[in-house]
């Protein structure tokens, strides 16, 4: 067996068993290839756009005997595959803008038909045998990714949060009922108004920016991420308050109210919480 990193080894652990796989910027294929030695899929696609880490995935695939079951290809994020060939799409490693992008152009890919139109098509996995689960590791712009999946009804069923080497990432996980409906009025509770801890009441653009399960944790690595996120904006804020040019167009007051937003939500969070 491989070894994968604990954020890898994080991202696997919310791959159902059986599954058929996508790894999307797969790099070397260590994730698909470890589920597989792991027997948990039973199939997997590891896709790769650039030339060097799809070399690299496919001499780690035929070096592990996987060639069977694990198929290495070369493309631009979800066109490597076919629609309805996977359940399970992983994308990792990426920032939140890129992921979303990736998703946005191969919805059709997802949803199991060729070109859907219209925000929040349905195309659910009972309807057309689309893929079931999303597991999305942004490095970065975490809450782009969660409003791309509410805007196309997606339903975020879980998220995760760590720190590896002094490098904090959060894993979302998705899924995407059959009906419509199920799913906007799953969405309409996930990111419904709600009062947390010392009266606190977190609205939608909080729960989307922080993330509603990582919020009602508040884990000592979420707080740490956004201790960390609040030092980078006092850092700008600073550098802001010596231009003329901020000032006059508003960026200072922004950052002051995006910092207060912060501070406020830190405030209230227990910091007991394990």
């Amino acid at each position: 067996m491989i070894t994968l990193s604990e954020r890898l080894q994080a991202v696997a652990s919310y791959v159902p068993y059986g599954s058929r796989l996508a790894d999307i910027g797969s790099d070397h294929a260590l994730l698909p290839v470890w589920l597989a030695q792991a027997g948990r899929v039973r199939s997997a696609v590891a896709g790769e756009l650039n030339e060097g880490p799809y070399l690299a995935a496919a001499k780690q695939v035929r070096e592990a005997g996987l060639e069977s079951s694990i198929a290495v290809r070369r493309g631009d994020g979800l066109e490597v595959l076919a629609p309805g060939e996977v359940d399970c799409v992983v994308i990792a490693g990426m920032g939140g803008s890129l992921i979303s992008q990736i998703l946005q152009a191969g919805v059709g890919k997802l949803t199991g038909v060729d070109k859907p139109d219209g925000v929040g098509v349905s195309g659910g996995v009972g309807e057309c045998g689309g893929v079931k689960r999303l597991i999305l590791q942004p490095n970065v712009g975490a809450d782009r990714v969660r409003q791309w999946l509410l805007d196309w009804s997606w339903v975020l069923i879980e998220e995760d949060i760590l720190e590896e080497d002094g490098k904090i990432y959060e894993i979302l996980v998705a899924e995407k009922p059959g009906a419509l409906d199920r799913a906007n009025e799953q969405n309409e509770r996930l990111y419904r108004e709600r009062r947390m801890a010392d009266g606190y009441v977190a609205v939608k653009e909080t729960l989307l920016k922080m993330g509603p399960f990582l919020l009602e944790r508040a884990s000592p690595v979420w707080r740490k991420k956004w201790q960390g996120e609040l030092a980078k904006l006092e850092g700008i804020a600073r550098e802001a308050a010596q231009s003329a040019l901020a000032a006059q167009s508003g960026k200072l007051a922004r950052l002051h109210e995006e910092m207060r937003g912060i501070k406020e939500v830190l405030e209230c969070m227990p910091t007991d919480t394990q």
